[in-house]
C-alpha cells in the first residue's frame, strides 16, 4: 500500500512535469546522477509512460565527479531509454571561458555555471528541470516552481511570479529561461522514503563503504588526484557514505555503517547535520549558494 503523503507529492510533481511539456518548446532535465535527479527522472518516466521521455537529460560534468556516479549515470540513462547530453567544464576552461581555481579549497563546482549557460544557448533550451528542494538551503526556499532567469541566465528572487493554487505561468520573453523544480515541496526524508517505496537504484557511494579519505577542517573528503592537499591534511581510511553527490573536491563524507535505504533513513533522522552541510563550497560565505544562483548556477 502506497504512502498517502508520498502519493500526493508524486501527483503534484507529475502535474508540474506535464505542465512543462505543455508550456515549453525545448525542456531539458539537469541530471547529476544523484538521488534527487534519479527520483525526478523516475517521476518523468511515470508522467509520460508508455510514451518515451519527451526531453533529453543534460549533465554538466566537472571532470571531478565520483567515478561511481558517472558509471551509474550511464547505466541508468541507457536503461531508461533517455537521451543524454554531456557538456564538460574542462572545455570551458580550455576555451578560456572559465578559470581553474587554485589553493586549498579549489573546486570546479561554481565553474559549472559557464558550461550550463553555454549548453542552454547551444540547444536553445527554454526550461531546465532540476531536483532542488526548498528544504536544502535557505536560498532554495526563495525559489518558485517556475523560476524565471533573464537573458543572461541571472536569477532575481524579487522578480519571481506568485504561484497561487499551483497556477504555473511559463510565459517568457526573448532570451529568458525557466528553471523548473518539480520536487520543491519534497524533503530529504520524502526522497529517501520514495526511493525505498519505488525500489530505486542509487550510486553505491550513498551507502557505507571503506574509502581513503583526507581529514580537513573537521570534514572527510575523498582522496583523489583533483584535491589540492596541504600540510595540515590528515590521511585516513574510514567506513563512510556520502549524503549528497557533487564535485569530489568539495563533497564531504559521513562516517557511517548504513548499508541499506532503511539504515540511511534512520541515520539521517538522528543526524544533527543538514544535508547541505556536507557541501564544503557552500561554507565559503553565508550566502555562497545564493550568490552562485544569481549568476546562473542551478
Amino acid at each position: 500500500m502506497k504512502n498517502q503523503h508520498l502519493h500526493e507529492l508524486e501527483n503534484e510533481s507529475i502535474y508540474i512535469l506535464r505542465e512543462v511539456a505543455g508550456q515549453f518548446k525545448k525542456p531539458v532535465l539537469l541530471f547529476s546522477g544523484g538521488k534527487d535527479s534519479i527520483v525526478l527522472a523516475h517521476l518523468i518516466h511515470k508522467a509520460f509512460f508508455p510514451a518515451k521521455i519527451p526531453f533529453p537529460f543534460l549533465h554538466v560534468d566537472t571532470g571531478h565527479n565520483f567515478p561511481e556516479t558517472i558509471e551509474f549515470r550511464d547505466q541508468f540513462v541507457e536503461k531508461l531509454g533517455a537521451q543524454l547530453i554531456v557538456r564538460y567544464v574542462q572545455d570551458s576552461i580550455d576555451q578560456n571561458k572559465a578559470q581553474e581555481e587554485t589553493g586549498k579549497y579549489a573546486s570546479r563546482n561554481s565553474l559549472q555555471t559557464v558550461t550550463l549557460l553555454d549548453a542552454i544557448e547551444e540547444f536553445s533550451f527554454d526550461a531546465c528541470l532540476g531536483g532542488a528542494r526548498r528544504d536544502e538551503e535557505k536560498s532554495r526556499a526563495k525559489e518558485r516552481i517556475f523560476s524565471i532567469r533573464d537573458a543572461f541566465g541571472q536569477w532575481d528572487y524579487k522578480k519571481q511570479r506568485p504561484e497561487p493554487f499551483q497556477f504555473l505561468n511559463g510565459k517568457i520573453g526573448l532570451g529568458e529561461n525557466v528553471r523548473v523544480f518539480p520536487i520543491s515541496n519534497w524533503t530529504e526524508e520524502d526522497i529517501w522514503n520514495y526511493i525505498e517505496q519505488e525500489d530505486l537504484d542509487l550510486p553505491s557511494i550513498y551507502f557505507a563503504h571503506e574509502r581513503d579519505l583526507v581529514l580537513r577542517d573537521g570534514s572527510y573528503l575523498a582522496q583523489s588526484p583533483f584535491l589540492n592537499t596541504v600540510e595540515s591534511d590528515v590521511f585516513e581510511k574510514q567506513t563512510v557514505r556520502f549524503r549528497t553527490v557533487g564535485d569530489m573536491t568539495c563533497t564531504a563524507a559521513l562516517p557511517s555503517e548504513a548499508s541499506t535505504i532503511r539504515d540511511v533513513i534512520d541515520e539521517n533522522k538522528n543526524s544533527g547535520r543538514s544535508e547541505r552541510g556536507a557541501r564544503i563550497d557552500d561554507k565559503r560565505s553565508e550566502a555562497a549558494l545564493e550568490e552562485r544562483k544569481k549568476g546562473g548556477y542551478f
